[in-house]
C-alpha cells in the first residue's frame, strides 16, 4: 500500500482495533442483555463503520494511484496506458474529496443527533396571526417529514381562536431526525397581510420552534412512583366517546435541576388518543425528553459560548428566519441565506436550507477540531 498521507492514515489506523473490538462485543450475549451498553455500542459501531468504509476506499484510491503509475512507467501497450491514465486521474480526483470526508467523520459528532425528536411550536407575538402561522409551520414540517419517510405523531394541541395553534407538540421518528431538525429551533417571523386585516397592512408576527432530542428510558432517571397523575375528558373530535371516557392525562413531577439545584414542578398533558395508556406513555416520553433537554442545557451553553456564529447553539429565543409573503422571500439570518420560493418552502421544500446550515456547522466543527 502506498504511503500517501500518513497523518490521515495514522488517525484511521488507531480506530481499526476499536472497530474490531466492538464488532465482537455486540454479538456477546452478556452485552446484548445489557440494553444500555448494547445501544451505546451499536451506535459507536455504526459511526466507526462509516469511517472504516471511508478508510477502505481511501486505501483503494492510494493503491490505484501507485498501480496506475507502475503501468505508465513500464507498459508499452497504448490501450493499457490509456486505461491506466484514466484510472490515475479518477483516483487523484477522488483522494482530496475522501480526505475532506474523513476529516469530517473524525470530528466528534453531537451524541444526540441520531435520536428522534420532539418538536414544540408555539404562537408568539401577533395574537391570532401568530397562531395561524404556527399552524403553517406545523404543516410545513409534516410535509417535510413525510417526504423524508419519517413518522409524525401529534402529542398535544391547543388550537387558536381563528385557526392554527397556540401550541402544537409532535414527535418525529426516523433516521438522524434530531440531527436534521435541530436547526429549526428558534423564533420564526412572518411578514404578511393577515386575513383579518381590513386595511391591507403588512403585519409582523412570530412563532417559536423548539426541537428536543427524544430521551429513551435509560437516558434519564425518573422515580415513576413520585409522578402524580390526573385524568380528564379530552375535547375535540370523538362525540359521545370523548364526553364519557377520561382518556386525557396530566402528569405532575417535581424535578431538581442538577446544574442549578433548583426544584421545579413539571406539568405535561396528553390528549391526542382515546387510549389512556397510550396517552400516559406519550406523556412519560415528553417528561423524559424535557428532563434530558434540561440536564443537557449546560452542554448546549458550552457549545454556544465556543461557537459565536454557530447555526445550532440551542438558543431557542434567537430570531433565525423570516418569511416575507409580499416578496415571496425566505431569509435565514444565521447564514445569510435568501431564496424566493416561499410557496414551495411552506409546502415542505426546506432541505436545501437545512443542507446549507449543516455545511456551515460542519465547517466550524472542522475548524475547531484543528485536523
Amino acid at each position: 500500500m502506498a504511503e500517501y498521507n500518513n497523518t490521515i492514515l495514522d488517525k484511521l489506523e488507531g480506530l481499526v482495533s476499536r472497530f474490531e473490538e466492538i464488532s465482537t462485543l455486540i454479538t456477546d450475549p452478556d452485552v446484548i442483555s445489557d440494553m444500555k451498553r448494547y445501544v451505546k455500542l451499536t451506535k459507536e459501531y455504526k459511526e466507526l463503520e462509516n469511517i472504516m468504509n471511508a478508510r477502505k476506499e481511501y486505501i483503494q484510491m492510494l493503491d490505484g494511484v501507485e498501480e496506475a503509475k507502475v503501468i505508465l512507467d513500464t507498459e508499452q501497450d497504448q490501450e493499457m496506458r490509456e486505461m491506466a491514465r484514466e484510472e490515475l486521474n479518477a483516483c487523484q480526483s477522488r483522494i482530496p474529496e475522501l480526505e475532506e470526508e474523513i476529516k469530517l467523520l473524525l470530528v466528534p459528532a453531537d451524541p444526540q443527533d441520531g435520536k428522534n425528536a420532539i418538536v414544540e411550536i408555539r404562537g408568539g407575538t401577533g395574537g391570532d396571526e401568530a397562531a395561524i402561522f404556527a399552524g403553517d409551520l406545523f404543516r410545513m414540517y409534516v410535509k417535510y417529514c413525510e417526504a423524508k419517510g419519517w413518522k409524525v405523531e401529534v402529542t398535544s394541541t391547543s388550537e387558536g381562536t381563528s385557526g392554527g395553534f397556540k401550541e402544537v407538540v409532535f414527535t418525529v421518528s426516523g433516521e438522524n431526525v434530531y440531527g436534521t431538525l435541530k436547526y429549526e429551533s428558534g423564533v420564526h417571523r412572518v411578514q404578511r397581510v393577515p386575513a383579518t386585516e381590513t386595511q391591507g397592512r403588512v403585519h409582523t408576527s412570530a412563532s417559536s420552534v423548539a426541537v428536543l432530542p427524544e430521551a429513551e428510558e435509560f437516558d434519564v432517571e425518573i422515580n415513576e412512583g413520585e409522578i402524580k397523575w390526573d385524568t380528564f375528558r379530552s375535547g375535540g373530535a370523538g362525540g359521545q366517546n370523548v364526553n364519557k371516557v377520561e382518556s386525557g392525562v396530566r402528569l405532575r413531577y417535581i424535578w431538581k435541576n442538577p446544574n442549578t439545584g433548583i426544584a421545579e414542578e413539571i406539568r405535561i398533558e396528553c390528549t391526542e388518543t382515546r387510549d389512556q395508556p397510550k396517552n400516559k406513555e406519550r406523556a412519560l416520553t415528553r417528561l423524559r425528553s424535557f428532563i434530558y433537554d434540561k440536564e443537557h442545557q449546560k452542554y448546549l451553553d458550552d457549545i454556544a459560548s465556543k461557537r459565536k456564529t454557530m447555526v445550532s447553539t440551542g438558543d431557542r429565543s434567537a430570531k433565525i428566519r423570516t418569511y416575507n409573503y409580499p416578496q415571496g422571500r425566505i431569509t435565514d439570518h444565521r447564514i445569510n441565506y435568501t431564496i424566493y420560493n416561499l410557496s414551495a418552502f411552506m409546502d415542505g421544500d426546506i432541505q436545501d436550507c437545512i443542507d446549507r446550515l449543516i455545511v456551515a456547522e460542519n465547517a466550524e466543527r472542522m475548524k475547531e477540531s484543528e485536523l
